[in-house]
């Protein structure tokens, strides 16, 4: 059943319509006034709302009650009826938002078609918002690193709360994905998850794509604040916001509303923000370019999102899930690694992050020339081994300078410390691969000067 408030200052009017609607199948409540209408729309919103123009004895005419409406309860159709209606009126409705618009006397086959098409409109364009979620509620982030537990554990733990978070780490660390995972793991998951590309918004567009118009020939045009209301923004690189429209930014923080671009009237919003930066904003406060004010509004809890690099044991498990990806999105092979093809992944050098990682898995698929597992030769050109010569041991300057000695202590240093970062510190791990008794490798450690730092023993990372 779907509940429809009818807003009517005439009894009869009023129970015509609702015994109609019952017999039909619908629930519904009725309002004789605007008090009554506001009440009934603050007590539960409904999934539809029929409402009058012209109200005896009401503080709010029609017109003042739809826009309180759209200005709070967006998402409910609202239907006008009146016996003085005209087609100024109607476009007056319309423009403030109104589904349609229906003159007294109504024909009740008319007025049902209307009511059935409005509660189907809207309820395709709620499932077509619930699809568009659909990867939030299905982002689940990939991981078994002790950095990237650390992550989730605190993501965890903001997600119960509705406090402000700036999300601080490299361009393709996986920011967005966990401002997502908050989102999608909050009381809010039900609401939208709406993005502010802070970095590709035109800087004079900005006020207007955040607030929203109003104008006599385009009506209403909400910006992206009122499409998050009930749901979470995401201030993705905060840090390009541009310098004037910060204040505007801290004042809705502050109190919650806000006016649209050529409109006079208050939106109230209910929103969550989530902000992230790859740049030290509090040099960019230093220089000016930033406001102390509205960082100290975001910047609540702050949470840093280890890089790939930090977090290199978890490269197969990732590089798995981006050949599933691909084979799903492109129809392209899966492909399995090899223990080598692993190891070589996670030597890489990393600037671009998960992003990149992604990149070079789909870039191999494309180009494979069989659907045998992938060699490390593929990866020729990205940053690792390269052809043939991928064994080979470029020796520098430095270690040719030394003696044999020392040469071989400096070798054996960065290679063991390759291995532990490769393994995320994980010290048996790293053992059982250099083919090497954990208590040995603890003293080989010792002995190249390698002591605390990034090595844990196997019970601490557990």
């Amino acid at each position: 059943m779907s509940d429809i408030l009818i807003v009517d200052d005439e009894r009869d009017i009023r129970e015509l319509i609702a015994d109609i609607l019952q017999d039909e199948g619908f629930s519904t409540r009725t309002a004789a006034n605007s008090d009554e209408a506001m009440d009934a729309l603050n007590g539960a919103e409904p999934a539809l709302m029929i409402l009058d123009i012209w109200l005896k004895d009401s503080r709010m005419d029609g017109i003042d009650i739809l826009k309180q409406v759209k200005r709070n309860n967006p998402d409910v159709p609202v239907i006008i009826i009146s016996g003085h209606g005209n087609i100024e009126i109607a476009v007056a409705a319309i423009r403030q938002g109104a589904y349609d618009f229906i003159e007294k006397p109504f024909n009740i086959d008319q007025l049902m078609v209307v009511i059935n098409r409005a509660m189907e409109t809207n309820r395709l364009r709620r499932e077509n918002a619930q699809l568009r979620r659909g990867d939030v509620k299905l982002a689940e982030m990939l991981g078994g690193s002790a950095s990237f537990k650390r992550m989730r554990d605190q993501l965890d733990k903001l997600a119960k709360s509705n406090g402000r978070v700036m999300l601080t780490g490299e361009p393709g660390a996986g920011k967005e994905l966990a401002a997502r995972y908050i989102h999608a793991h909050s009381p809010r998951a039900e609401g939208p998850f709406v993005i502010v590309p802070c970095a590709t918004i035109e800087p004079e567009r900005m006020e207007e794509v955040l607030f929203g118009r109003e104008s006599h020939d385009r009506g209403v045009e909400p910006g992206l604040l009122e499409q998050a209301h009930g749901g979470s923004i995401y201030f993705d690189e905060v840090s390009d916001m541009p310098l004037g429209t910060q204040p505007k930014i801290l004042r809705v923080l502050t109190e919650q509303q806000f006016a649209r671009a050529g409109g006079s009237d208050r939106v109230r919003v209910d929103l969550r923000v989530i902000s992230s930066t790859n740049r030290d904003l509090p040099a960019e406060i230093a220089a000016g370019r930033f406001r102390q004010e509205l960082y100290d509004r975001l910047n609540v809890v702050p949470l840093a999102v280890p890089s790939l690099s930090d977090r290199r044991e978890d490269i197969p498990m990732l590089a798995t899930y981006f050949i599933q990806q691909v084979h799903e999105e492109q129809g392209l092979p899966v492909r399995e690694l090899s223990g080598e093809t692993e190891a070589a992944l996670q030597a890489m050098d990393w600037p671009g992050n998960i992003r990149q990682l992604r990149n070079v898995i789909e870039r191999v698929l494309i180009l494979a020339e069989d659907s045998g597992a992938i060699k490390p030769s593929e990866l020729q050109g990205q940053g690792g081994p390269q052809g043939e010569g991928a064994d080979t041991l470029t020796l520098g300057p430095r270690i040719t300078a030394l003696p044999l000695r020392e040469a071989r202590e400096l070798f054996e240093r960065e290679y063991l410390l390759n291995q532990i970062n490769r393994f995320g510190g994980n010290i048996s791990r790293t053992a059982q691969f250099v083919g090497m008794e954990r208590s040995a490798l603890h003293r080989k450690l010792k002995s190249l000067g390698v002591v605390g730092g990034r090595a844990v023993d196997e019970e601490e990372d557990a």
